[in-house]
């Protein structure tokens, strides 16, 4: 067993958030529970993570809790078995083992992180909007001069960044949402070599995240996805997108897991004043809004060009009985350059994420 290998491995004693910080870190989205024989007990992905949250799981469970107890496994003579599955099923990453259950090595579908199984694509006709008017007041000084959309991430602008990680999952329709300086914006993509269709949709008046999809009305025929200009997420958007489709969601919000620790001992009393517990320095959990929406064509087809957020749009829908889904990533899977500290924060992650592959 080589060290590489072993760097996907943890003890079934760790936390769910323990497990979760170690798929982030490794690359693979996966790790393998394996006891001091380092024999395999079980595998914990960003599916059984989502499953959990979804459960309202408390991350620091012991992950033999959300972990998979029954992975799919192959022994060294089963090679051909193994290939076929590389080619059908697209999993990440198939363990293999030997009589006694110990993990001897771990293949992958591709050596490379970067590049998705076919499985893994989006329709083709699957459009991406992404509202790229706002002011950006929060990153000053900086959009004085650039807008947000503008606003360099290493080499490349974080809309282009945004618009990259979609085309990886074969999206080529894309659609900026503008308002201020979009003659800036126009500019540079129009004097930029492209090989997907990129449209322009000027408001008159700033919208919203939500009240601009309205410029849209009868362009988009299929599920779309929406996000905020200001933002990334390293995350499976077919993965989404299939969760999106079985649960014949109208609108499904893309959450972060945030965990917060209280500093001080958090006191529970009864009505009389009595103290029940006393919990010391507790941490919870929380599902946050990234700004990545997916949702069917009739949401922007029943907008009117009015001042609305995509939060409150999801509330309206909430409030008629219509479905709206929430699907968790890791908080480390989404970087957010909404303020200035956090656009620093993504520039040194996408650093190191560059430098493991």
């Amino acid at each position: 067993m080589d060290k590489n290998t072993r760097k996907y491995f943890i003890s079934p004693d760790a936390t769910v958030r323990q497990a979760i910080e170690k798929i982030q870190d490794n690359g693979r989205k996966t790790a393998f529970i394996v006891d001091a024989d380092e024999k395999l007990l079980g595998i914990f992905t960003d599916g059984d993570m989502r499953r959990f949250v979804l459960k309202n799981g408390n991350l620091q469970s012991k992950v033999t809790e959300a972990m998979n107890p029954n992975p799919i496994v192959f022994k060294e003579n089963q090679k051909e078995e193994l290939d076929k599955q590389l080619k059908e099923r697209g999993l990440l990453a198939y363990p293999v083992v030997n009589d006694t259950g110990q993990i001897i090595k771990v293949v992958y579908w591709d050596n490379k992180e970067d590049i998705i199984h076919p499985s893994q694509e989006l329709p083709e006709n699957t459009a991406v909007i992404i509202m790229a008017g706002g002011e950006g007041t929060r990153l000053y000084p900086y959009t004085k001069i650039l807008p947000k959309p503008l606003i360099p991430i290493g080499e490349l602008p974080i809309c282009t960044r945004i618009i990259n990680s979609f085309k990886k999952f074969n999206c080529k329709n894309f659609n900026l949402i503008l308002n201020h300086k979009s003659n800036m914006i126009k500019a540079y993509y129009n004097d930029t070599e492209k090989d997907y269709s990129l449209n322009y949709f000027t408001e008159k008046e700033f919208l919203g995240t939500a009240g601009g999809l309205a410029l849209l009305k009868g362009t988009i025929k299929d599920t779309c996805f929406v996000s905020n200009c200001d933002i990334l997420i390293d995350t499976d958007y077919s993965c989404i997108y299939k969760w999106h489709k079985k649960e014949k969601n109208l609108i499904s919000m893309v959450c972060a897991i945030k965990e917060m620790q209280i500093p001080y001992g958090v006191i529970h009393s009864t009505e009389a004043g009595s103290i029940k517990n006393i919990k010391e320095k507790p941490s919870y959990s929380f599902l946050v809004n990234t700004g990545v929406y997916l949702i069917e064509p009739q949401v922007i087809d029943n907008l009117r060009q009015e001042f609305l957020h995509m939060p409150n749009l999801a509330q309206q829908y909430i409030k008629k009985g219509l479905k709206v889904g929430v699907f968790p990533v890791s908080s480390g899977d989404w970087l957010d350059m909404g303020q200035l500290e956090e656009l620093e924060n993504m520039s040194e992650k996408l650093s190191e994420k560059f430098k493991k592959g």
